[in-house]
């Protein structure tokens, strides 16, 4: 960057909130750099969950699990289904799930507490317990205390009788605690799709968890075949009551059939059927024949009728005779002479002619030949009437009896339709008196077989291991439930991060431009005295004097140090931007005490003077004058007495034997208040003014912004202003907030610097990329100079 282009009121715009949210989206590498930063909180949470973990295993009692497999097996009662009129169905998933809720049911419970005397069992009704068990048994009974309940009192109606009921009904209770208790303890699962269902009790007691298991399957098993025979019982006592009815019902109901056709006189044939619909029947097929025979003997009929009224020319042409007649034969007999004449006639009449008398003799015989073939026509006619006559007055006979037939056969046959409803109840109560009779005959019979639909698979054994707690469980648990506890606390410190770490905070959360870190000056923080916030008496115990005086001088004994680096780029960027003075005056300010401007303006105002240019330093924070006595300084006059008395720099400043230093000391002046008015006078610009004609550079030490208004009566004396800020400890608002509500000095405020930097914390801050990340290399680098500075000096 150009400084010549940045002037002291062209200062960069502070960002604005909205761009500075932006800026805090999370994105993967930022996440990344949480998580190393908060490596520390979420190991040491992650071993405080394992400790936990460990507690709770050796806190909490052991648990033995005793296990039996039950089997849904049709096959067992196969020889009860082969008898038995009931459909014989697969397992549903329905039918498992109901199996497991007679497990579940207090019925079955009620059974094994008895059987075992649960409720009398002191390791079973109060069994070891678990501190942390023990620990909500005790909030549990705190929070009941207050609430005002008690044991035994909660009983209904427990508090109005005597003695004996007294005891009894806190037996009952205890018997019902101890059913529900045991309902809620046992487990009861289905195998996969099988039809297996397993059978679980937990406790302390290997031997009670095993016993209680046992005698569990063993209870279902009894309910099971006592459902099956009370369920048997009670259908044979129903069967045997629904069989009398059934009796009585099915025989009169047969009577009624036998007295209604008695009545009606539906007698009925050998195959079944009612005489007159016998009847009726032969009379139809009696029909059909006369129907057909009618028009055999019109269709005859009519065949000679047309051939003799063709007339005697064309009988002979149309006559055919059928063979069964009687004339047949003479008529057959009259066409062959009919024919040998014919052959004769023609041959004599084509030898002789027509004239021949045996011609003629010849034509007469066939003339009279042809007269007796179409008489015997006439009367095969007659003949074949009279059979036509006769089969109609057959037919319309046999119409007339069927139609006789019939009415008497419809009323039979209105009759009938009762009496085979009639017969069709009496068969339905016969059929149905028969299937309950089968059926009390198979109950009875099922009463003798004690077999059910429930085998176990897998009997109980005593449990040679724990169950619970799972040591390998618990402690992935604890490790889990650590972790999660630790990234929520390194979330909250990420959430609570509200101060400066990196150079781009300062640049981009404040608008100011970042001149360097400044690390940490002899080891941690807590080893590192205040100079700023000393008491009022001036006593020091966090450091000895010699070594708050080498704090001063850190410029100048490692002149090749990161801290001696990041000082001479703020005098470059002094140079730059002040290059038309000659004479600079640079204020070094703080928001906070503590934050170490004045280790900061003493080793600046030493590095310029080492460097050959004529430097005053002036101790400035009039009410904690922690420069002087940081460097040891005791003088009973210093920078308020010579303004107080106009007098110049000479008359108080003390000057360093090595560099040629300049300083100005401040002497605490008992509650003197009016600080500011003092820094802000007219005797001060003459102070300033009478410096400016022999130094270069005049570095002020001025008292921090948020306490005093010091620093802002200095201001317009000021060229520019060097900001220290504690790297991690001061707030990015409230520098932003002073900056917003004093643009006179954040105008003049030529750079920040980061003080008391944590080096090795530095790099888990800085992005991708970022010059934080090889700040070990720049640190040996930095070390190796000084090393090589030092040996040169000696």
């Amino acid at each position: 960057m150009n400084y010549a282009n940045f002037p002291l009121d062209k200062r960069m715009p502070l960002p604005s909130t909205e761009a500075e949210k932006g800026e805090d989206f999370i994105d993967v590498e930022r996440l990344l750099g949480m998580a190393a930063r908060q490596a520390k909180v979420v190991a040491v949470c992650a071993v405080i969950g394992l400790f936990l973990g460990v507690i709770y295993l050796q806190t909490t009692p052991k648990q033995y699990t005793s296990v039996s497999s039950v089997l849904i097996d049709e096959g067992l009662n196969k020889v009860v289904d082969d008898i038995s009129a009931a459909n014989v169905t697969q397992q549903t998933d329905a039918t498992i799930l109901s199996q497991i809720e007679i497990l579940n049911s207090a019925r079955l419970a009620s059974v094994v507490v008895d059987k075992l005397k649960l409720d009398q069992n002191d390791e079973f009704m109060y069994p070891p317990q678990s501190a942390l068990a023990q620990g909500i048994g005790f909030l549990r009974s705190v929070l009941a205390y207050f609430r005002g309940g008690s044991s035994t009192d909660d009983i209904p109606g427990i508090q109005n009788v005597d003695a004996a009921t007294r005891q009894a009904m806190i037996t009952a209770a205890r018997h019902d605690y101890a059913v529900l208790k045991l309902q809620t303890e046992l487990t009861a699962d289905r195998v996969g799709r099988s039809n297996v269902i397993t059978l679980g009790y937990q406790s302390t007691n290997p031997a009670l968890a095993t016993a209680i298991t046992k005698a569990y399957a063993d209870a279902y098993l009894a309910d099971q075949l006592n459902a099956s025979f009370d369920a048997t019982e009670r259908a044979a006592v129903w069967l045997q009551g629904r069989l009398t009815e059934l009796r009585q019902s099915s025989q009169q109901a047969a009577m009624e059939v036998e007295k209604f056709r008695a009545e009606h006189g539906l007698s009925a044939s050998s195959d079944g059927q009612l005489i007159s619909g016998k009847q009726l029947s032969d009379l139809n097929a009696q029909l059909i024949i006369a129907q057909a025979d009618t028009a055999r003997a019109s269709a005859r009929y009519q065949q000679y009728k047309a051939i003799v009224d063709s007339g005697s020319e064309s009988a002979f042409n149309d006559s055919a005779i059928a063979s069964d007649q009687p004339s047949s034969s003479v008529i057959i007999g009259l066409k062959t002479r009919y024919l040998a004449v014919s052959k004769r006639l023609q041959d004599v009449e084509a030898n002789f002619g027509k004239d021949h008398p045996q011609a003629v003799a010849l034509a007469k015989e066939k003339a009279d030949v042809s007269a007796q073939i179409f008489g015997q026509l006439k009367q095969i006619t007659e003949s074949y009437r009279n059979d036509f006559q006769v089969a109609q007055a057959r037919e319309a006979e046999l119409r007339q009896k069927i139609t006789t037939a019939a009415g008497q056969s419809s009323a039979d046959n209105e009759s009938q339709v009762r009496l085979r409803e009639l017969d069709q109840q009496a068969q339905a109560l016969s059929t149905l008196y028969q299937t309950f009779l089968s059926r009390y005959q198979e109950a009875s019979q099922q009463q003798s077989f004690p077999v059910g639909k429930v085998r176990i698979i897998s009997d109980a054994n005593m449990p040679l291991a724990a169950s619970s707690p799972r040591t390998i469980r618990v402690l992935a648990l604890s490790l889990v439930l650590g972790l999660m506890l630790g990234a929520g606390f390194g979330g909250l410190n990420e959430f609570n991060e509200r101060f400066f770490r990196t150079g781009e905070d300062v640049r981009d959360r404040v608008g100011l431009k970042f001149l360097g870190y400044l690390p940490t000056i002899g080891g941690g923080r807590a080893k590192e005295a205040k100079p700023d916030d000393l008491p009022a008496d001036g006593k020091v115990t966090s450091l000895s004097a010699a070594e708050k005086r080498a704090r001063m001088r850190v410029s100048l004994d490692a002149p090749a140090s990161m801290f001696a680096e990041t000082l001479r780029n703020a005098k470059i960027a002094f140079d730059v931007v002040m290059e038309d003075k000659d004479s600079r005056v640079i204020g070094v300010i703080s928001v906070l005490p503590g934050e170490g401007k004045s280790t900061v303006a003493a080793n600046l105002a030493g590095l310029l003077a080492a460097n050959g240019a004529k430097t005053l330093l002036i101790d400035g924070d009039l009410r904690n004058p922690g420069l002087s006595r940081s460097l040891g300084m005791e003088t009973e006059h210093g920078l308020m007495e010579a303004v107080v008395n106009g007098q110049t720099w000479q008359s108080v400043g003390k000057v360093d034997r090595q560099t040629k230093l300049a300083i100005i000391p401040a002497v605490l002046r008992g509650q003197f208040s009016h600080t500011s008015e003092l820094l802000g006078s007219a005797g001060m610009r003459r102070f300033i003014e009478n410096a400016r004609e022999t130094f270069e550079y005049i570095i002020v030490d001025l008292p921090p912004l948020g306490p005093v208004v010091d620093a802002k009566a200095f201001a317009p004396l000021v060229d520019g202003f060097v900001l220290v800020t504690e790297w991690g400890r001061t707030p990015r608002a409230m520098i932003r907030s002073m900056l917003e509500q004093e643009p006179y000095i954040a105008d003049k405020i030529v750079g920040a610097v980061l003080n008391k930097v944590e080096l090795k914390k530095l790099a888990k801050y800085g992005s991708l990329g970022a010059s934080e990340k090889f700040f070990d290399r720049y640190s040996s680098y930095y070390l190796e100079k000084s090393e090589s500075r030092s040996k040169q000096a000696a």
